[in-house]
């Protein structure tokens, strides 16, 4: 599959790379590159090559948020017109946030709007030191409800209203805080902290890194009095797996499971 603005660069010990290519728009977005997105998280999880993806970006700026062609063209539509885009960014992160494999973000400029949706599915983000981040919808009497779901889910009600009103850009170190932002690194660092972060899910077992990531997402939804019996239920199927076999019988042999290189 070709993509206009976006690409997937494969490594052979199983780390791929996913790019926002869109450096001389500052990887605003547009529809074209949301639904390229979306069928990249398709081919991605098919990927039996892929354990773990980084997401990263081409040029000065991480994600600038939503394309301003896009953005004039949603004020030209009607009220359906304009709630079918919003689902087209929303169909995009549910789809990067139902990912099998881990997501994460290597985040080098700004990330404003709907990159703060992206890096919000991730389940880590590196992020260099002066990296800027804002939610601004609020300048233009709008308001960051599309990405808003994943945002208030990542950093807490009480966080959130701290970033969602005032439109103010805030530092890496305050992203850090809010727990938008996973690890605070130097530019000159942040390519390496994120290949480390990366290269230990491949110590991991794939299909138990992909159960443990669902099971993360069904128990923050799911009301307390049900957690008890699913967990036991999630953890009795991973002992019958193949996988869980070859793992606990190397353990024992003091040998190295099948899926580590």
């Amino acid at each position: 599959m070709t993509f206009e603005n976006i690409r997937i660069e494969k490594a052979e010990n199983g780390i791929t790379t996913l790019w926002l290519a869109r450096a001389e728009k500052h990887n605003a977005m547009n529809a074209p590159m949301m639904d390229e997105l979306a069928q990249a998280a398709d081919q991605l999880d098919d990927c039996e090559q892929t354990r773990a993806i980084i997401l990263a970006a081409d040029g000065a700026t991480f994600c600038a948020g939503g394309d301003l062609k896009w953005m004039q063209a949603q004020a030209e539509k009607d009220r359906i017109g304009k709630m079918q885009e919003a689902n087209r960014l929303a169909g995009m992160l549910k789809r990067l946030d139902s990912l099998k494999k881990p997501l994460i973000a290597r985040v080098h400029g700004p990330a404003y709007g709907g990159g703060i949706g992206m890096l919000s599915v991730c389940d880590l983000v590196v992020a260099a030191e002066g990296t800027k981040f804002a939610l601004t919808e609020t300048r233009l009497g709008l308001i960051p409800a599309t990405i808003g779901p994943y945002v208030v889910r990542r950093l807490g009600e009480g966080h959130a209203r701290q970033v969602f009103m005032n439109a103010r850009a805030f530092g890496a170190e305050r992203a850090l805080h809010l727990g938008l932002v996973s690890i605070v690194t130097t530019p000159e660092d942040l390519i390496a902290v994120t290949q480390e972060e990366a290269e230990a899910y491949l110590n991991c077992a794939p299909g138990a890194v992909a159960d443990a990531k669902a099971l993360c997402q069904t128990l923050a939804r799911m009301p307390v009095e049900d957690q008890i019996d699913h967990t036991a239920n999630a953890l009795a199927d991973r002992w019958e797996t193949t996988e869980a076999q070859a793992g606990i019988a190397a353990f024992f042999a003091k040998e190295t499971p099948p899926w580590r290189k």
